[in-house]
């Protein structure tokens, strides 16, 4: 009788690998890097390419002259982390706190932990909170973007700017000569990924055909803030925003769609993600309405990721054959 072989599993293959959901990821994030040019202009370019570079340099370099190991940046990981990271800055960013940033999403955010698969934190949005904190004059220094083709865009605070400067949304609106349908493509001001919700959308359907992320997490956070600002709405429209505006504005698509979805920072099973979603949408409301700064996406996506690990033990999977 011939010998059976046995091999640790896993025993199936599949041609998914890193590199090819990295690829998705870069060319979902194509429609919001355009737009955000288009509006922008040539600094925004800049900006960009400042991220990725830093990005690709720091982990090549990380990966060589301190971990000894051969270097991974032929995965795209730092490639998406550096056009995330662009896409959370305002397009007036001096080069060198690009620069800052990257060092500190990819230096420590990732690497410190051992790379891809093991940082607890969304690099990029590491990077982002250490430059908002460190450098806050140069992240909220909004200027009146002239446009790759010289089209004006609109001036001013942004609207969660103005809103926690004591405005309204009728205030913004009237002051601004914007109207919530416009709001959906139209430069509203703030980060570059803020720039236009339909390219981030556009982007997310990609995601979700491709099937490289799966939507529970992003539509329990939309969710969380349709339910829970439509309540402090109702009981206070002079002092809280409507769910619409909340959704259209700062980060939250950019966030919901692309960071907290990012497989290492967030949980493997969908009741864990659901629970993850609640809590970011949450926190960011909490940040908005009673919180210094007028954005909390960030903060909130960084505090849920550090209760992943409870979640994932909390709502693991059954192992096949135990009850």
């Amino acid at each position: 009788m011939d010998k059976l072989l046995v091999s640790p599993n896993p025993h199936l293959h599949s041609k998914t690998t890193t590199k090819v959901l990295m690829r998705d990821v870069v060319i979902a994030l194509m429609p919001a890097v355009i737009v955000s040019v288009v509006f922008y202009g040539w600094k925004e370019l800049l900006v960009l390419a400042v991220s990725v570079l830093s990005c690709v340099l720091v982990e090549w370099a990380v990966t060589r002259y301190m971990l000894k190991k051969p270097s991974t940046i032929g995965d795209l990981s730092a490639v998406v982390t550096g056009i995330l990271l662009a896409l959370n800055l305002p397009y007036t960013t001096p080069w060198w706190i690009v620069f800052i940033g990257a060092v500190v999403a990819v230096g420590v955010a990732k690497m410190t932990f051992g790379g891809l698969g093991q940082n607890v934190f969304n690099p990029a949005l590491v990077g982002r909170v250490f430059l908002l904190i460190s450098f806050p004059a140069a992240m909220t220094h909004w200027e009146i973007p002239k446009g790759l083709f010289g089209v004006d865009a609109v001036s001013g605070a942004t609207p969660l700017g103005f809103i926690n400067e004591g405005g309204t949304v009728a205030e913004y609106l009237s002051s601004s000569g914007m109207s919530y349908s416009q709001m959906l493509f139209a430069n509203i001001g703030g980060s570059a990924g803020e720039a236009c919700a339909l390219a981030i959308l556009a982007g997310f359907v990609y995601l979700l055909v491709r099937k490289v992320i799966k939507p529970w997490i992003t539509l329990s956070i939309l969710g969380t803030v349709v339910l829970v600002s439509g309540v402090f709405h109702l009981a206070d429209p002079a002092s809280f925003t409507d769910p619409l505006f909340n959704i259209l504005t700062g980060g939250m698509l950019l966030g919901s769609c692309f960071m907290a979805t990012d497989y290492v920072t967030s949980p493997m099973t969908t009741k864990g993600g659901i629970v993850f979603g609640v809590g970011i949408g949450f926190i960011t409301l909490m940040i908005r309405y009673f919180g210094s700064y007028p954005e909390g996406m960030s903060f909130a996506i960084l505090i849920m990721n550090s209760t992943v690990p409870l979640l994932d033990r909390l709502f693991h999977r059954k192992k096949y054959g135990r009850n």
